[in-house]
């Protein structure tokens, strides 16, 4: 006749068998942690890697422009737009600023949706700007159409450069090696805004080519308002440039109204959705 466990001996069975699902429940924590931490490496190894490459691509990208286009300055008074009645204005040191004007030749036989070519004083802005059909394509392709998460400078789809709207947008990513619109954020140092000679904007088009004086730089949250390009009345405009002259950080009074043409800088400062912003006023241009 079989003998039946003493109580003791039950509760002793019990404890090892919990100990036992405990050890098992620890080694497959441990296992699946591991798994996530190995993954996240990987996932973020691949993701360093692929903004490496991007980088080294737009850079190859940049240095073949470079090398097949021509960039010359040329001293030419131009048009003069909306100048001011003050003689003590910027402006009028401003509109010395000589012309920058580009070959488009080479530059439109590489890329047909090429629209323009932007400088920026004292930033590595120094690029041709792209036009698509949406504001979505060149987030994600380089001025070859190869795919680049680095993207590239492009006009806003609802802009055109012949006869320019209430406000010209122009965006590009801002990326951490400085290339795009990356260094766009020099335009928040104090360096940078201590030397007025820093508040110029040079577009060229295959029909014309322009000096914009900059009037307001600023960090924002993703929002549509900055990005307006046409207003139904004068009143309108004129509370929109009001608003973008009170965002202002710099050190700049540039006087602006409802006359003025405007061009928007725009790209992105974080992850969280803000934009950092220079936004400046046409005040001479020339035909080609």
């Amino acid at each position: 006749m079989m003998q039946e466990p003493q109580p003791h001996m039950t509760r002793e069975i019990y404890r090892k068998t919990k100990k036992k699902k405990k050890l098992r429940l620890k080694k497959g924590a441990f296992v699946l942690l591991f798994v996530i931490f190995l993954s996240l490496f990987i996932f973020s190894g691949y993701q360093l890697l692929k903004w490496h490459q991007d980088n080294q691509k737009i850079k190859t990208i940049t240095d073949d422009i470079n090398e097949a286009i021509t960039v010359v300055e040329h001293d030419n008074e131009g048009e003069l737009i909306n100048p001011p009645e003050n003689k003590e204005s910027d402006y009028w040191s401003y509109i010395k600023v000589p012309f920058l004007e580009v070959d488009f030749t080479q530059l439109l036989q590489k890329n047909s949706d090429t629209v323009a070519f932007i400088h920026v004083e004292n930033t590595n802005i120094n690029y041709p700007v792209v036009q698509a059909s949406d504001n979505s394509y060149y987030l994600t392709h380089a001025f070859d159409k190869s795919r680049n998460d680095a993207g590239w400078v492009y006009l806003d789809y609802r802009n055109q450069l012949d006869v320019l709207d209430d406000n010209t947008i122009i965006y590009g990513h801002g990326r951490l090696d400085t290339t795009v619109f990356g260094s766009l954020k020099n335009a928040l140092t104090k360096s940078w805004q201590s030397n007025k000679d820093n508040y110029i904007v040079r577009l060229s088009t295959p029909t014309s080519n322009m000096v914009f004086q900059i009037f307001s730089v600023y960090t924002i949250e993703a929002e549509s308002y900055y990005i307006r390009t046409t207003f139904t009345t004068p009143e309108e405009k004129e509370k929109w440039l009001q608003t973008m002259k009170e965002r202002n950080v710099a050190p700049i009074d540039t006087e602006v109204n409802v006359n003025d043409k405007i061009i928007t800088l725009s790209t992105c400062q974080n992850n969280s959705g803000g934009r950092i912003v220079v936004q400046a006023k046409l005040i001479k241009q020339e035909a080609r």
